[in-house]
């Protein structure tokens, strides 16, 4: 194998694996998103709450991700 081999082997392992997260991250908010769509909220306040939630969940990941 040469090198020029070896680095587009690698970089397609690299771009697949980045998918698969990218893909596993969208599935999880698209989830997250399911729910508060599908619940019956009382008023809009019920509904501001749990809107609140998920965007602070989003916005600690993107700390936590930033951090390491």
């Amino acid at each position: 194998m040469t090198e020029q081999e070896f680095l587009r082997d690698f970089q397609q392992k690299v771009e697949k694996k980045l998918r698969e997260n990218e893909i596993s991250v969208l599935q999880y908010w698209h989830e997250r998103m399911g729910r508060v769509v599908s619940m019956k909220p009382d008023g809009i306040a019920s509904l501001q709450m749990e809107i609140t939630k998920v965007r602070d969940m989003m916005e600690n990941r993107i700390k936590t991700l930033k951090k390491g």
